[in-house]
């Protein structure tokens, strides 16, 4: 794949529809800032970076909620890339707007690192606006 933040995001959102406790995907500092950010948010129980056959991988423990005793949802209903390599999509501080009434969170990549669109908006910073997690 040519993109390796939408091989991220689709790796993320098939293993929570086929049910997987963990994904690992190959490392990099972006990819690792994007999984800190949803470990925060409570998207993913846990991100872990870990050495496998000489490469770096993150190993991401999914999260999942309980509505009975045979049945479980993801935590992540939703993932959506929305700055793609054809096309950046930059946001300035005051056009950053919240993701579904503020049940999602965007991530942004600033000046000052990849933060959130409310972390972003308080620190008047605007940036590239990689994606939408719900």
């Amino acid at each position: 794949m040519l993109d390796p933040i939408s091989e991220m995001l689709t790796k993320i959102r098939n293993a929570q529809m086929a049910g997987h406790k963990t994904v690992m995907i190959s490392a990099s500092k972006l990819k690792m800032a994007l999984a800190k950010i949803l470990e925060k948010e409570g998207f993913v129980d846990s991100v872990a970076k870990e050495k496998q056959n000489d490469f770096d991988v993150i190993k991401i423990a999914l999260k999942y909620y309980t509505i009975s005793n045979t049945n479980k949802t993801p935590a992540i209903k939703g993932i959506r890339r929305i700055s793609k390599e054809g096309q950046r999509i930059y946001v300035k501080s005051k056009d950053v707007r919240s993701v579904k009434n503020n049940y999602g969170v965007a991530l942004i990549s600033t000046s000052k690192g990849v933060m959130t669109d409310y972390d972003a908006k308080k620190a008047g910073l605007g940036g590239e606006y990689v994606c939408e997690v719900w």
